[in-house]
């Protein structure tokens, strides 16, 4: 089958037509036909969204909703914790005494504190919260990532958006995945082009040791040309097992909140290093780059996907070509004063090398804050959260707010926050030969997601919860209004559609996006 948008020049529809009809969904066009519509529509002077950059934080393992951003501090003694609600700069909210930072931004950030879905499981509830879907497909198989898995929202993102302009770079015209090209201010007679991917996701992949590689991460059924580049930035093996994710000096994967002793652990984008003076004039010709990235960097045929080499060998010449590009990825040499404004742990890096990724032009990237099941916490809640995960959480968040606030990027970048689910009302000691201490469970049918930026009007709740945090009690909202709300920032059309490898069409948005959440 052949993708209708090839069949049908959109050119010949009225444009009145389109946009009253909706048309884009119906006639499948792809990014390029989205692009090449909006141009005509602002040439005809028709208003068309303008469209924003997203930055999705994920928390791998499920963030407690009572601990956190929904605190119950008049329920019962078993469920409402060891922590204290204070208050924040918006009246009338209140979150957790120890994201204090956050607390001071109120004004920045809004909160949805009726996410729900139906499922309890870490593999199946992740594959809802980054494909956008509440049930889970027939094909679905749990930790075995398929080629007819459905496409995660990195990977439409990377799909079905255009390009920005990229935010005060004069780097050289770049062209992101198989898109059109664009030309950042002031380089229009530059010829060099650049291939950032239009979608990034960082640490590294989420990896579970005792099962393997989450499903539901990848691009699927849209094929591996259209996967989100995965910037394996951890060094392996830096931690407890090879894949810990993102680490604030400690491993806090393993429950015990022992400080770690390793200094050596490394954070740093592969193949960002040439040997000196590789970049002089006299090495620029883009034939001897590709010799020197194939004698010393072989190993990314290994890393990437079936596929994808070609596509990851272009971006790896890019990133060495441009030093502005690379400056993106070398968070570590940045200055000591923003190292520690966001935290010089790979939490700070992370968010600091999202923000300059978006900065650079990328459309979506999701950062995942740890792996391995950090955030569950079955066992030692309370140390953990205090003492590891709020800490640096509470201090890369509001530093990367500032930082897009300070730089005029706010307003045109969405972030969010979410985990695959949220955590059980009631307080748990189970397996005392593991915790020393309580935690709780999985909770698949509330948890609560944060907002920034982007247009979200900030200082407010949506959406609450009964007395004991367990379920939505008004305005509840599925991974699909979650996803809706992604795309919708994105400027991705209402009626857009994604294709599968036979061209078939599927429509993007599957619900409504939270709109209460904008100006």
């Amino acid at each position: 089958m052949q993708r209708t948008a090839s069949l049908v020049d959109s050119r010949s529809v009225p444009r009145r037509a389109m946009l009253q009809a909706g048309t884009l969904g119906l006639l499948g066009l792809s990014s390029a036909d989205v692009a090449r519509w909006r141009a005509r529509a602002a040439d005809a002077g028709v208003a068309t969204k303008k469209p924003r950059a997203v930055i999705y934080l994920f928390l791998t393992g499920g963030l407690s909703q009572h601990d956190s951003f929904d605190m119950k501090p008049e329920g019962p003694v078993d469920f409402k914790g060891e922590f204290n609600p204070i208050a924040t700069r918006t009246p009338g909210i209140q979150i957790c005494e120890h994201m204090p930072l956050l607390a001071q931004r109120s004004e920045r950030w809004s909160l949805v504190r009726s996410l729900t879905h139906n499922n309890n499981g870490h593999d199946a509830a992740t594959y809802m919260m980054l494909t956008g879907k509440s049930a889970i497909p027939p094909t679905y198989r749990s930790m075995k990532p398929q080629s007819i898995d459905l496409p995660c929202l990195t990977a439409i993102a990377g799909y079905a958006t255009g390009l920005r302009r990229s935010v005060g770079w004069d780097s050289v015209p770049t062209r992101l995945g198989s898109g059109p090209m664009r030309t950042p201010v002031g380089t229009e007679s530059q010829p060099t082009r650049n291939h950032l991917p239009p979608s990034v996701v960082l640490p590294e992949k989420l990896y579970h040791s005792n099962s393997g590689t989450f499903s539901g991460q990848f691009a699927g059924m849209l094929g591996h040309k259209h996967e989100p580049w995965f910037i394996e930035a951890t060094d392996k093996p830096h931690a407890y097992h090879s894949y810990s994710g993102a680490f604030p000096k400690y491993l806090f994967n393993l429950h015990k909140g022992e400080q770690s002793d390793k200094v050596d652990w490394r954070f740093e984008v592969p193949n960002l290093t040439l040997p000196e003076g590789v970049l002089e004039p006299r090495f620029r010709e883009r034939r001897e780059i590709l010799n020197i990235v194939e004698q010393q960097q072989r190993h990314l045929e290994d890393q990437a996907s079936v596929g994808g080499y070609d596509r990851i060998r272009q971006s790896v010449i890019s990133l060495m070509a441009d030093p502005k590009v690379r400056e993106a990825f070398d968070v570590r040499k940045a200055d000591p004063k923003l190292l520690a404004r966001y935290g010089d742990n790979s939490f700070g890096w992370s968010l600091l090398m999202a923000k300059r990724l978006i900065e650079a032009g990328v459309n979506m990237v999701q950062v995942n804050m740890g792996n391995f099941g950090s955030w569950d916490l079955h066992g030692n809640n309370f140390p953990m959260l205090k003492q590891f995960l709020f800490p640096p959480t509470d201090l890369a968040v509001s530093a990367l707010l500032d930082d897009l606030h300070e730089c005029g990027m706010l307003d045109d970048t969405l972030v969010v926050m979410a985990g695959e689910f949220g955590r059980t009302p009631r307080i748990s000691h189970i397996a005392p030969e593991i915790y020393k201490t309580s935690g709780r469970d999985h909770w698949g049918p509330v948890q609560t997601a944060w907002f920034a930026g982007g247009g979200v009007r900030g200082g407010q709740v949506l959406g609450a919860t009964d007395a004991s945090g367990a379920y939505p009690t008004s305005d509840p909202q599925k991974p699909e209004n979650f996803a809706a709300t992604i795309y919708h920032a994105l400027g991705i059309p209402a009626e857009a559609a994604w294709h599968d490898a036979t061209g078939r069409p599927y429509p993007i948005y599957e619900a409504q996006p939270i709109e209460r959440l904008f100006a």
